[in-house]
């Protein structure tokens, strides 16, 4: 901290910084001001300045302000000194006894508060509280649901799990059993079942029977991927599993009413396949295997379709774009889906325009249409909005410029 007033009053005008929530890492620049006494941040692209925080602060420390100025997420944690986001405030205060949240521009600061933050900051907390976050868990964004983020905070604060290098962690044992909720892939009702999951064996399985000798699925890690689905499952705490069985995509729907126990699960999944894949590839990084344990799908939604011929009926499906997989379903909940399209590389002859082919009979009631080109066949669709439409063409065209990997040729 600046003790010359003269030496603290840096040029604000020029100060661009980039400030983050502590949690979800939501980010945007700001540019800090001096005007009138006034320190002030304006978002970039505005024409004009936006004060965004009035607190009494020490004549001598202008970079305080600048950090607090440039700190978009607009609250704080006072007793932890890290700044948060609206969304992820919300999940400090349900922990009143760890982390008190205010306001940047409503609160009033004291001044003890103030060089609190100060002398500490996001940065400063990262180098704490994450000081021995293991590679293969799963740090959520400001994208991700509420269960992830707050499990996140909780594990990091409240629970402390990654404050002391060396540590044993539950994720680690290599072994999991235990019950979860899981919808029936017929009737759609959701059962208790105990799933077991094994380092060793490299699978995941699940038994109707908590005592039964055999289970009903072995799901291997190689093939399996996870990823939280609160909205279309219903469940704040909702997984989706997907594996292949048959070389097909099968999708199974859990739940765990606490979310600990569900987001432990999805860790210790992510722990085994890292393993997996260090034992497959004995060669590769850290950061060249992290990409290939869970992933998120890369857009999901609705679209009509019609069949091979194109002269058939446009029917509505629901659609999963899953890296270079786009498959469609008849219901979001459904176990398989009842097909997929490949997107390659548009140097091996897939594109995806806007519209459909000159003469294609559109029956159905969204007219935004949208052409895959394959090697082998068109495949058209319809989206609801332009909107929309224009989403899932840039999905579409992200991927197939993407270079292929020697697995997906």
């Amino acid at each position: 901290m600046c003790t010359d007033k003269n030496e603290g009053r840096v040029e604000t005008q020029k100060l661009c910084l980039l400030a983050r929530c502590s949690v979800c890492q939501e980010d945007k620049t700001g540019v800090v001001q001096e005007k009138n006494g006034l320190y002030i941040r304006s978002q970039r692209g505005e024409g004009e300045n936006t004060p965004s925080l009035l607190l009494s602060v020490y004549p001598h420390t202008p970079f305080v302000l600048s950090i607090l100025l440039s700190a978009d997420p607009g609250w704080g944690s006072c007793s932890l000194g890290v700044f948060i986001c609206l969304a992820c405030s919300g999940i400090h205060r349900n922990i009143p006894n760890i982390s008190k949240v205010k306001s940047l521009s409503l609160s009033h600061w004291e001044d003890h508060e103030v060089q609190f933050m100060a002398e500490n900051g996001n940065e400063m907390m990262k180098s704490k509280y994450e000081a021995a976050v293991p590679v293969y868990y799963y740090k959520p964004t400001h994208k991700d649901c509420q269960v992830l983020r707050e499990q996140w905070i909780r594990a990091k604060y409240e629970r402390k799990e990654f404050s002391e290098p060396g540590k044993n962690f539950t994720y680690e044992e290599g072994t999991r059993d235990g019950l979860l909720m899981k919808r029936g892939r017929d009737n759609g009702q959701f059962l208790s079942r105990r799933f077991v999951l094994s380092e060793r064996e490299g699978t995941l399985k699940y038994f109707t029977k908590y005592d039964a000798k055999e289970p009903k699925a072995v799901l291997k890690v190689d093939t399996m991927n996870a990823t939280f689905q609160p909205e279309k499952i219903g469940n704040p705490n909702g997984l989706q599993i997907t594996y292949l069985k048959d070389y097909s995509t099968r999708n199974i729907f859990v739940y765990h009413d606490n979310g600990k126990e569900v987001v432990d699960w999805y860790n210790s999944i992510r722990a085994v396949q890292l393993h997996y894949l260090k034992v497959a590839f004995p060669g590769a990084t850290d950061a060249e295997l992290i990409p290939k344990l869970t992933r998120n799908f890369l857009k999901e939604g609705y679209m009509e379709k019609t069949g091979p011929r194109q002269t058939e009926g446009f029917k509505k499906r629901w659609f999963t774009l899953d890296h270079r997989r786009l498959m469609y379903f008849k219901d979001p909940l459904d176990a398989f889906a009842k097909g997929e399209v490949f997107l390659g590389n548009k140097d091996h002859g897939y594109n995806a325009f806007a519209g459909l082919p000159a003469g294609t009979h559109c029956n159905g009631a969204w007219q935004h249409g949208i052409t895959i080109q394959t090697p082998d066949r068109c495949f058209l669709f319809t989206c609801e909005t332009e909107n929309d439409q224009q989403d899932w063409l840039k999905h579409f065209s992200d991927v197939m410029s993407a270079p292929m990997s020697p697995q997906e040729h």
